[in-house]
């Protein structure tokens, strides 16, 4: 059966992004913890950063089925294009995020012909030679990027020309979650718009696809740089809200964590990456609080029991709940 547009030029079979009261809700949240929990704001800058950085991946990999294993290239090459601008000079936060994101856009497009033309074990050997590579082009050009020592002594200029970065965090954290909200908005937009759609189905079927018109390649080639482009966003902000920009946002370790936030929130639904975020940094918080030598042992432990319990997550546990707990409700 063939959809027909309404009068308004609109598919009616297509989803509707409408907000709904629970996801008010959820980002209703993070506003309230800026004047509950005030000694958490940096806490909560460094949960926003990590939660753009995890829809980034969650985007190539949720919608199009894009693994990356070397993903903390563009998060680190979007840090080092913020440092370096301010280190040179350019300190108007704004522009600064932009030209790291359109950097690491140009980045991963070029990238992505490596990628997309591939089986998955290519691409996961590429991006993660890839992420090596430009760590260790980092590490032997100490003269710019300060090598082992990072970027440091790096104050952005006032946000919007009023709006101070102080040491409490306000500016940091309002600047972080509205970043993060817009980006989300429109990543949200766009996965429910016909090029979304189309992503999943060359996820679920790549080999048919082209039969329904659709350019695969340029599909992939396209959402592989839009993720760069967001990651390296998560990097600026990263080195603006904190200062220092170090040859540890290019690592691996970051490639790692980002797997683990996804696997903890769930793939494919974006609050995945979100909540994973926040799940991810709270607890090694708190782990590392109350055993600062073996934190990752426990917080290792909590993930295979998160696996086993819920393998799709904690998005995809709670609708798993909700369903079963629907049909008993329904059966009585």
């Amino acid at each position: 059966m063939v959809a027909v547009p309404d009068s308004a030029g609109r598919i009616p079979n297509l989803p509707r992004p409408n907000w709904h009261g629970l996801e008010l809700g959820f980002w209703a949240t993070p506003f309230l913890a800026y004047f509950v929990a005030p000694d958490r704001r940096l806490l909560l800058v460094q949960i926003f950063v990590y939660a753009l950085f995890a829809l980034s991946l969650d985007l190539i990999l949720g919608y199009a089925g894009i693994l990356s294993l070397g993903h903390a290239a563009f998060f680190g090459t979007g840090a080092y294009t913020a440092g370096l601008l301010a280190r040179h000079g350019w300190v108007e936060p704004l522009s600064g995020l932009g030209a790291a994101a359109l950097i690491c856009a140009a980045f991963g497009y070029a990238v992505s012909f490596l990628v997309v033309s591939g089986p998955d074990l290519t691409r996961l050997l590429v991006t993660l030679g890839v992420g090596l590579l430009t760590s260790e082009a980092a590490n032997q050009a100490s003269a710019i990027t300060g090598g082992v020592d990072g970027l440091s002594d790096m104050q952005p200029a006032r946000l919007l020309g009023v709006f101070r970065f102080q040491l409490n965090g306000k500016t940091a954290f309002v600047y972080s979650l509205i970043v993060l909200l817009l980006v989300f908005v429109f990543v949200r937009r766009l996965v429910h718009a016909p090029f979304g759609l189309s992503l999943r189905g060359i996820r679920e079927n790549r080999r048919r696809m082209p039969a329904i018109g659709v350019n695969v390649r340029g599909r992939l080639q396209a959402v592989f740089a839009l993720g760069a482009a967001i990651a390296g966003m998560a990097g600026a902000l990263l080195a603006q809200t904190t200062g220092f920009v170090g040859i540890d946002t290019l690592s691996f370790q970051r490639s790692a964590d980002l797997l683990i936030i996804l696997l903890i929130g769930g793939t494919g639904r974006l609050y995945g990456a979100l909540l994973g975020a926040a799940v991810f940094i709270l607890a090694q918080d708190y782990l590392s609080g109350i055993s600062p030598e073996y934190w990752q042992f426990w917080l290792g432990a909590a993930l295979v029991l998160l696996v086993l319990v819920a393998p799709g997550g904690v998005i995809g546990g709670g609708e798993a709940f909700y369903r079963r707990w629907r049909h008993r409700w329904q059966v009585r």
